[in-house]
C-alpha cells in the first residue's frame, strides 16, 4: 500500500478496455468488506458511460469514463470523512490492480437505474475507475511543517509520526488544497501515543472527505500499530 501511495495520482482519461474478472471479484471484495466496517453503500458500476457525459464532466476533462464506484451512505455527520476514509483504501487496491482512478465531487451526473439508495441513504462523490491513457502526474505539496505539528529539528515528533504526514502528503484533495492538520500527542501512562487530526477552513468545501482520505494514507504511512486517533472535542 506505500507503493500504491507513491504511484497513484489522479487520471481523468480511460482506455476502451473492460475490467477483467478477477480485478471485479477482488474489488467487490473489498467493498463488501468497507461497506460492512464503514457502515456505507458503495456501489461498483460498469461499462455505463453516461454519467460523465455532461458538460461538468467535459470541463473536467473526464474522457473514456465508462467504469466508476458510487460513493454513498446514510446521511450522518460523520458520512463524507468515513467515505473519504474508506473509499481511499479502494482507490489503493485499484492502484494496486493496474487501475487507474479519480475522485469526483461534482463533474458527474446520476444516471437513473444504475445505483440503489436505500431510505435516507445520499451520494457524496464518485470515483471513476479504469485503464488509465497515463499514470498521472504529481502536484505540488505543501511541508511536513505546513500541515503538521512536527518541526525538523525538534526533535519531539518519532519517526513514524512523519512517515504518516508525508503519506498524508500524497493524498488527493479537492483542488489540492490539503486542508488537513495532524498534532502529535506523546504516549504516557504506558499507553500509545495519540495523533489528533483536523480540517482547516476552505470556501471549495470536502474538507471532511478528504481528512477521511489523508487519514488512511497516515494510517498506512505511520503504521496502525504505533498510536490511536483521538476524538477531537466538539
Amino acid at each position: 500500500m506505500k507503493s500504491a501511495i507513491e504511484a497513484r495520482h489522479s487520471v481523468r482519461a480511460y482506455r476502451e478496455k473492460p475490467l477483467t474478472e478477477d480485478v471485479v471479484s477482488t474489488l467487490e471484495d473489498k467493498i463488501t468488506e468497507v461497506n460492512r466496517l464503514g457502515n456505507l453503500h458503495i456501489q461498483l458500476i460498469q461499462n455505463e458511460p453516461k454519467a460523465f457525459q455532461g458538460k461538468l464532466a467535459k470541463y473536467g476533462k473526464f474522457r473514456g469514463v465508462t467504469n466508476y464506484l458510487v460513493m454513498a451512505g446514510r446521511k450522518a455527520d460523520d458520512l463524507d470523512e468515513r467515505i473519504g476514509y474508506y473509499g481511499e483504501q479502494l482507490v489503493l487496491l485499484a492502484q494496486t490492480l493496474g487501475l487507474n482512478s479519480c475522485w469526483v465531487g461534482l463533474s458527474y451526473s446520476k444516471v437513473p437505474g444504475t445505483y440503489v439508495l436505500d431510505e435516507g441513504e445520499v451520494i457524496k462523490a464518485y470515483i471513476s475507475i479504469g485503464y488509465g491513457e497515463t499514470q498521472g502526474i504529481s502536484h505540488k505539496t505543501k511541508s511536513i511543517e505546513q500541515v503538521s505539528s512536527s518541526r525538523a529539528t525538534d526533535g519531539q515528533t518519532p519517526l513514524w509520526f512523519r512517515q504518516g504526514v508525508e503519506a498524508a502528503l500524497l493524498a488527493p484533495t479537492a483542488v489540492n488544497q490539503q486542508k488537513f492538520f495532524f498534532e502529535y500527542i506523546p504516549a504516557k501512562d504506558g499507553k500509545l501515543a495519540q495523533v489528533l487530526a483536523k480540517r482547516k477552513f476552505s470556501l471549495v468545501g470536502f474538507t471532511q472527505m478528504d481528512l477521511g482520505i489523508a487519514k488512511c494514507h497516515f494510517e498506512i504511512g505511520a503504521g496502525i500499530e504505533n498510536f490511536e486517533w483521538k476524538q477531537e472535542e466538539k
